[in-house]
């Protein structure tokens, strides 16, 4: 089981399964099977580096502006739920997570939901999310296995489409689907920028800057002017003594341009990995969805998507963090019984593909609306469902992503039904 549960979880092993079955299928020699199985999981791991010295970064940064700013609360962030929750019923979440994907493939090859979800991270999120309701309200590991499971292949196959009708936009095709639990809110953002539809045109990639400005035109050094910035406003705020604490033996003056650099330095990396193993994947997908589940596609993680709008990409996660920290302010004056604090990472990865999707149907106008509600929704749905979660002692941090909570809302009031 265990062996199972690292196969599907990590998607870069998954990805260059199938890629290595896609390509047997299509009768390719058998260096060109290697080739392609070999560059789909190099591409799919030289991605994960990228994403990974993103979110280090941006973990630094969560750090600085908490304690610069004195923010107290729950992090909205899955890893560390995901970890408590793994300790207490790890049984039951791993198993959940095999039986999804299962039903996932099922779904996708008897309903018109033909979405294969490979964000093997996020499926382990959902599991422990759907584990975490129905242990809350009694259920026995066998049916909480059952009913998990089958939730979480449905989702799997269903919330993609939402997506699709932009993704075909975004894209100019239908080769590929979006696999990220927040697929209600880029749906949502997708329809907020019809709002400027008159204004599609505008695009993020299109804005004209003026001279003194015009280094934004390279995204990778727009990148890193705004992250030096923000970086140094959360070590400013923060102080010599947090700040050297982090930074080691680099000066904490130094400290936070490292940073945003070693960020942006990310990026590049992760750009790199999505066009590697994308090419390669797309290209094997076909025999799958020829001759085992006709007319699917592959739903991969929110970076795939980043080189078609860049520049929207930083637009959402400028506008989604803003919403955030407005979030607090409401929860605060409002005397919520928790606050939650947005973390950098999701706001980059969620509230930027909410941009890219608001960028799709308003131009910069729908990038900034769009990313900004799913802000607001990735601060306030998760208070929905953490009285459960804290119940069984999972506190401290909890799962911002819009679908884990929406879903998860409805299932627990179902069961509070009969609870």
């Amino acid at each position: 089981m265990h062996f199972i549960v690292s196969l599907l979880s990590n998607p870069a092993i998954l990805l260059a399964i199938v890629s290595f079955i896609g390509l047997v299928a299509q009768h390719k020699k058998a260096t060109d099977v290697l080739k392609g199985t070999f560059r789909t999981a190099i591409g799919f791991l030289i991605f994960g580096v990228g994403a990974s010295t993103m979110t280090t970064a941006l973990q630094n940064f969560n750090v600085m502006f908490q304690k610069g700013f004195h923010l107290t609360g729950v992090i909205a962030s899955p890893e560390a739920a995901t970890a408590l929750a793994q300790g207490k019923y790890g049984f039951v979440v791993s198993v959940t997570l095999i039986a999804g994907f299962i039903m996932n493939l099922v779904f996708a090859r008897i309903t018109p939901f033909k979405n294969v979800f490979f964000t093997g991270g996020h499926s382990l999120f959902f599991a422990c999310v759907l584990a975490l309701i129905l242990k809350a309200h009694g259920i026995g590991n066998t049916w909480a296995i059952i009913v998990g499971g089958t939730i979480l292949g449905f989702v799997s196959a269903a919330l993609p489409q939402l997506c699709q009708p932009f993704m075909r936009k975004i894209t100019g095709g239908d080769f590929q689907a979006i696999g990220h639990f927040n697929m209600i809110g880029y749906a949502l953002s997708g329809l907020l920028g019809n709002t400027f539809s008159k204004h599609k045109d505008e695009t993020t990639e299109n804005i004209k800057f003026p001279e003194w400005l015009s280094f934004f035109k390279d995204f990778l050094m727009g990148v890193a002017v705004v992250m030096i910035v923000i970086f140094y406003i959360a070590a400013l705020a923060a102080g010599k003594v947090v700040v050297t604490k982090l930074a080691g033996t680099t000066d904490w003056l130094v400290y936070p341009m490292i940073q945003a650099l070693t960020f942006t330095a990310g990026i590049s990396i992760l750009m790199t990995g999505v066009r590697m193993f994308l090419a390669e994947i797309t290209a094997a997908f076909v025999a799958i969805s020829e001759k085992f589940i006709p007319g699917s596609r592959p739903a991969l993680d929110v970076p795939t998507i980043f080189p078609f709008a860049p520049t929207a990409v930083l637009v959402g996660f400028l506008s989604s963090y803003a919403a955030g920290l407005l979030a607090i302010v409401v929860m605060v004056l409002l005397k919520f019984p928790i606050v939650i604090i947005p973390a950098a990472h999701i706001c980059f990865f969620s509230g930027g593909t909410a941009g890219i999707f608001g960028n799709s149907t308003g131009g910069w106008r729908g990038a900034i609306l769009g990313s900004f509600v799913v802000g607001l929704l990735l601060a306030f749905l998760p208070i929905l469902l953490y009285p459960e979660f804290s119940s069984l002692g999972i506190t401290g941090s909890t799962f911002p992503n819009v679908d884990y909570n929406v879903v998860g809302s409805l299932l627990n009031w179902f069961l509070g039904i009969f609870h």
